[in-house]
């Protein structure tokens, strides 16, 4: 089926391969952050307030980075914002569409505690108060699923965070360093290539039906959580995720017993860059479980470098997770629940 271009026209109509394979020219993505203007105060916190795909973007950079910051930094996922949020803190509001309420609230409460603020968005109100309030921001490409913009999202934060001294600019460029390699990557999963030289069918059939659970060391948790997010937005099927070594003191033992039937395929996202002992943990866990639950296929990063792993990884999700959706007959483009959702909201 994933090698019949008629079955992939007629379950993808919007073209949703074509938006993964073209996901690596995400990282050439020139930034320019309009009223740069700030009162150059020192920052003592960042905090990043955003949801679903416009919080990944943050969540890799919080791992990427995690030994360059010298502030703490938080990503925050619903309406309110830590007590701790004051004048010297950098609240980041991101939101692909610009129209996120619990990110909308988030920015009117940074702006209640006079904290400096910043936005990143495609449009919406978000970029209508960054107009009207002359708040730095960085403005999107508009008209993608906000899941197929988190490396535009993540080049946005980067160049934010780089304008406010918290990380170099050298690290907006190392993204930029991946795209032709991505690109080269990329065209190993397109449809014109077979599944029996194609990695992301591959997979797609090795789970198909099942319900996946996707783990990953500490530093590679947000690509097992962007696994999740492509695979419940695109193949509208249910997954999950968790992280080592946190796994071995809880959700470890959960696989020994209930339910009996295990209908899941469960994936082990494998870095080198990962700490020794998570690498040690993969490797016990998977044989101490064996029998317990189905083996745990590993899909080894590839890449030079910490963010091309994870750039690599989260493009390679959505083509596995787009074929899924073909294979469970499902258009992987549009959330129409969670659109009535939204729409319910207003109400």
């Amino acid at each position: 089926m994933l090698d019949d271009n008629n079955v992939l026209r007629q379950r993808d109509p919007e073209d949703a391969l074509g938006v993964a394979a073209a996901q690596f020219e995400q990282a050439r993505f020139s930034v320019k952050v309009a009223e740069p203007e700030h009162d150059g105060r020192e920052i003592t916190r960042v905090v990043v307030v955003g949801m679903g795909g416009s919080a990944l973007a943050a969540l890799l950079a919080k791992a990427w980075l995690k030994n360059e910051m010298t502030v703490p930094f938080e990503v925050v996922r619903t309406y309110d914002l830590p007590e701790y949020v004051d004048y010297n803190t950098l609240v980041i509001a991101s939101s692909y569409s610009g129209n996120t309420e619990e990110t909308l609230a988030g920015l009117q409460a940074a702006r209640d505690k006079s904290a400096q603020t910043a936005i990143i968005a495609a449009g919406g109100k978000l970029q209508t108060i960054a107009s009207d309030e002359s708040i730095s921001n960085v403005l999107l490409p508009a008209n993608l699923q906000p899941r197929m913009a988190v490396i535009y999202n993540l080049r946005a934060l980067i160049a934010i965070l780089a304008h406010f001294g918290i990380v170099s600019y050298d690290r907006f460029g190392e993204i930029a360093d991946c795209a032709d390699w991505l690109g080269e990557e990329t065209l190993n999963w397109v449809s014109g290539v077979t599944t029996a030289k194609n990695y992301a069918k591959q997979l797609a059939l090795l789970s198909v039906g099942k319900s996946p659970v996707f783990y990953a060391g500490g530093l590679m948790a947000p690509v097992a959580y962007k696994w999740k997010i492509s695979w419940n937005e695109n193949a509208k099927n249910l997954a999950f995720w968790n992280e080592y070594p946190e796994f071995n003191h809880n959700e470890f033992l959960g696989w020994t017993s209930h339910p009996i039937e295990k209908p899941f395929a469960v994936f082990d996202l494998v870095s080198q860059f990962e700490h020794p002992r998570i690498l040690k943990r993969f490797e016990i866990s998977d044989r101490l479980l064996s029998g317990k639950r189905p083996k745990a296929m590993p899909i080894h990063l590839k890449g030079d470098s910490v963010i091309a792993q994870m750039l690599w990884g989260s493009i390679l999700a959505d083509f596995v997770s787009i074929y899924v959706a073909i294979l469970n007959g499902v258009d992987p483009t549009p959330v129409p629940l969670i659109e009535k959702l939204k729409k319910e909201l207003e109400d």
